[in-house]
């Protein structure tokens, strides 16, 4: 029994320092900034186009990341391979999220189609996906701070509509509160991937290979 609590404690701090990197962190403020921009491009390409257009940038930015963690990461920290309980908790997670979005998505077409669902209603329930969403990955990949950000997301809304009302600020609040959160969100993974690098330095056979190759 204690061995399989201590495979359980092994496996969760040798995914949680891979997930450590602050790259996952910048992708997330990367979809939080869509929030942001997404509402002053409505204007001109309408709600869905305003939307889909991230989808490239996702890509982009899924690419230099992706980038980073082979190029910069990997040489420093290695790389790492998940055994069968990791696995498992991953499948399970996919599994999950999937069916809670296509979910989330048929209550949300049910609401734009009943008109007794709009304001704080929408809001509130909006914010709660989100927790949950969130809770749920921090639960299955093991990382706390994912709490943390599913808990400013869901307030973020709500916040930004009780600007809006009391202070009148413009597009319900959200270029101010998601645009907030977005700047932390990508601060937070920009000082653990700084800390990484510099806590890790290249091993000399990595630094013998990239002066060869910039000479």
């Amino acid at each position: 029994m204690s061995q399989n609590i201590d495979l359980k404690q092994a496996d969760s701090k040798v995914f949680t320092a891979s997930l450590n990197d602050g790259l996952l962190d910048i992708f997330l403020a990367s979809f939080v900034l869509m929030f942001v921009v997404a509402l002053f491009l409505s204007r001109y390409l309408g709600d869905f186009w305003s939307a889909f257009i991230f989808l490239p940038f996702w890509g982009l930015v899924y690419l230099v990341l992706r980038w980073l963690r082979v190029h910069v990461v990997n040489p420093r920290i290695g790389t790492v391979k998940y055994g069968p309980i990791r696995r498992k908790k991953i499948t399970a997670f996919t599994i999950v999220m999937l069916v809670l979005n296509i979910l989330f998505l048929l209550l949300g077409i049910v609401a734009f189609i009943i008109p007794s669902v709009t304001g704080w209603r929408f809001i509130l329930a909006f914010g709660a996906q989100v927790l949950i969403l969130f809770s749920l990955g921090g639960y299955f990949l093991d990382l706390k701070r994912l709490y943390v950000y599913g808990l400013m997301l869901a307030l973020a809304a709500p916040v930004g509509e009780w600007l809006y009302q009391t202070y009148k600020v413009p597009h319900h609040g959200y270029p101010v509160t998601y645009g907030l959160l977005a700047l932390i969100i990508f601060l937070v993974g920009l000082a653990k991937f700084i800390t990484l690098v510099r806590n890790n330095p290249l091993p000399p056979e990595d630094l013998s290979l990239l002066e060869t190759n910039n000479g």
